[in-house]
């Protein structure tokens, strides 16, 4: 079983959602990665982000620092294990994202809401659609 730090970055402006495509996965998803022995979850969310986005972490004032979803899933392929998955929520401009970790994904796209609900469930990480629900319920509730 691993711990993973997910970050799932919002556009709170323009509404969009970053996604990833993850190579080894085969599926899109929220950026992130295993937090180290010993590593604050935050800590490896704000390790991640510069390392796999080249920006830096900043909290979304919907969850701040804590975890705002949390999942645990199989994972497919060669090494299956469980994840155990912290999702925290970063507000970034999608401008300042203008490179990513190429050798752990093969694109990003910034979708809306309703980009991400209209995708296929298989395409996505499995609790994607209920995250983003989540999300789109607690935006409203603050007038976003």
């Amino acid at each position: 079983m691993d711990l993973v730090s997910y970050f799932a970055v919002l556009d709170d402006t323009r509404g969009q959602l970053l996604l990833v495509a993850h190579r080894k996965a085969g599926l899109w998803l929220p950026a992130g990665g295993h937090v180290e022995p010993g590593e604050d979850p935050w800590a490896a969310v704000v390790r991640e982000c510069r390392e796999e986005l080249g920006i830096e972490a900043v909290a979304s004032p919907v969850a701040g620092e804590l975890p705002f979803f949390l999942t645990v899933t199989g994972t497919r392929g060669q090494g299956a294990h469980t994840d155990v998955s912290l999702w925290y929520l970063l507000d970034a401009d999608a401008r300042a994202v203008t490179d990513y970790d190429r050798g752990e994904f093969s694109a990003v796209r910034w979708l809306t809401h309703e980009q991400v609900l209209a995708e296929p469930a298989e395409l996505l990480d499995p609790h994607m659609h209920r995250f983003t629900r989540k999300l789109a319920w607690a935006r409203a509730g603050r007038g976003g």
